[in-house]
């Protein structure tokens, strides 16, 4: 990696995305819009040397967390690039979860200090008891409350020059955190190059990014796909990136690209859908559409080619490996296909015993680059497991073609990936299991009208309980209560008994989408063979 993109020994990403302009005669270049805020990357880089300062005034130092808990706003990159020049490390938290979720997320990292958008504060407010570590949160866009302070007090005073922390391109960077089959999320641990990795191969090579390109990203930037996006992407190359604080809508999408006109549009296939259903809108002045999240149904793909003469370059990436490591290129765009390897990853396709299979056969894909978190944060065996020195195991099920195409078949274990999140179906099944009603229940994806993947449960009631439209509402309710929306069941099918294993292990594999249905295209399916 330190050969490839010939980083220093001494080297900070923030420099490296956000100074560098500066040097390069770009200060004056507009960096992200907002709304009606633009910002160029000379403000940016004031507002993000305030924020390093201000961290250090406040007792932060090298190596601390600091939890980012922000809406995708001007606010997010002066933050992000903010704790990593100053040395510290910034932890992007999905901004759509519980309050038990984040007890979980700001313990799990002991961050010292949280921002987080007022119109999310009241989601910490009531947990603050439970927080063994955070000493103080700054409040962003609003007025604090208590001991909080607001971002207008935090950095009043502060000089909007500093020195970048004197860290390596393998220092700690930034933290994502990343769901498993079981157990708790990761704390997926990021390095100082890897960023510059992800921007030098697949916004190079792939997306082929320029500097007078404008990037719009419907996922949001707390997400890996989001993240090289809508920030690191269009900051390596001096490039606009357009912001939208609000969850994504068709409405709300068409109003941003109509009104700032970006170039390169991003979203996850669910959103390509609901865009297809509205019939008002149009691109405006979009060259490229990217996908990934979760596979990308063919018929979209043809609907949104023949609607607005664009292909969308479907891809695959992860949390671990920072961003898309396989794609679909321009002009090359299959059908189905999750495309070729993007220039600087290599993969394998291996069987039971790790031995590469013959092109054609399914197997587990294994991926190599220098973009691959350094560990899973306190994980030690996760990580054993997961990370295999040079490799990292996927846990995709895959095939090749004779040409190198790459075609996703499923996944290793049981998770299921609802509008480009993670779900958990133990999580889901253990709120169902405690209903008075629900004796045993399993979770498995199943395809909506559009073939995209949403939970679906079956639920075997207690003895004298009969279902019904009325308790099926009830249960999705008493779901939607404790989990974020995104997780509950779409569909309760009440069932006598439940498909198990002589062990009594419950098999969801003969519940859910069996593989090679040709659900989600080219042989896709959420279930392992």
């Amino acid at each position: 990696m330190k050969t490839e993109c010939n980083l220093p020994e001494q080297f900070n990403a923030a420099d490296y995305f956000v100074d560098r302009h500066i040097r390069e005669g770009r200060g004056n270049k507009l960096a992200v819009v907002c709304e009606d805020r633009k910002l160029t990357y000379d403000q940016i880089r004031f507002g993000m040397n305030q924020v390093g300062n201000a961290l250090a005034a406040s007792g932060i130092k090298m190596e601390d967390r600091v939890a980012l808990m922000l809406l995708d706003t001007e606010f997010f990159p002066q933050a992000f690039f903010g704790a990593i020049k100053m040395g510290a490390v910034p932890v992007c938290l999905n901004t759509v979860l519980r309050p038990k979720d984040y007890v979980y997320y700001l313990n799990d990292s002991r961050a010292g200090l949280l921002m987080v958008d007022t119109s999310l504060q009241s989601l910490i407010q009531g947990i603050r008891k439970d927080l063994r570590y955070l000493e103080k949160v700054v409040v962003i866009n609003g007025t604090a409350e208590g001991a909080d302070v607001n971002l207008k007090d935090f950095i009043k005073g502060q000089p909007g020059e500093m020195q970048a922390a004197r860290t390596s391109p393998d220092d700690t960077c930034f933290w994502l955190y990343s769901s498993g089959s079981t157990g708790q999320p990761k704390g997926t641990v990021h390095l100082q190059h890897d960023m510059v990795f992800a921007a030098q191969t697949y916004a190079k090579h792939v997306l082929q990014i320029q500097e007078e390109d404008i990037c719009f990203s419907a996922a949001k930037l707390f997400f890996a796909y989001g993240l090289g996006n809508g920030l690191y992407y269009p900051f390596s190359v001096g490039a606009a990136a357009v912001y939208m604080p609000q969850w994504p809508s068709p409405k709300l999408v068409y109003d941003t690209i109509a009104r700032h006109q970006p170039t390169i549009f991003y979203a996850v296939p669910t959103l390509y859908g609901a865009m297809l259903a509205q019939e008002e809108g149009d691109l405006g002045r979009v060259h490229t559409c990217v996908s990934a999240g979760e596979a990308l149904p063919p018929d979209i793909m043809t609907r949104w080619h023949k609607r607005f003469g664009i292909q969308i370059m479907d891809g695959i990436g992860s949390t671990e490996v920072c961003n898309i490591f396989i794609s679909n290129c321009r002009g090359e765009v299959r059908s189905g296909c999750t495309g070729k390897l993007v220039p600087g990853y290599e993969a394998r396709i291996v069987g039971e015993n790790f031995s590469d299979v013959e092109d054609g056969e399914i197997g587990t894909l294994l991926i190599k680059g220098d973009s691959i978190a350094a560990y899973y944060w306190n994980q030690h065996e996760k990580t054993k497991k997961t990370m295999l020195g040079d490799w990292i195991n996927t846990d995709d099920k895959f095939f090749k073609d004779q040409d190198g195409y790459f075609y996703y078949v499923g996944r290793s274990n049981d998770m299921l990936k609802v509008g480009g999140i993670w779900v958990s179906p133990i999580e889901v099944e253990a709120r169902l299991m405690e209903h008075e009603a629900v004796r045993e229940c399993a979770v498995v994806g199943w395809p909506d009208e559009g073939k995209l993947i949403k939970p679906k449960a079956f639920v075997v009631l207690h003895y004298g309980k009969e279902g019904s439209p009325d308790l099926e509402e009830e249960l999705k309710d008493y779901v939607k209560k404790s989990l974020a929306h995104y997780k509950y069941p779409r569909w309760i099918e009440f069932v006598n008994d439940l498909p198990k294993t002589a062990t009594g292990k419950i098999k969801r594999f003969e519940l859910g989408i069996k593989p090679l249905d040709g659900i989600a295209g080219g042989g896709r399916s959420v279930l392992p063979a």
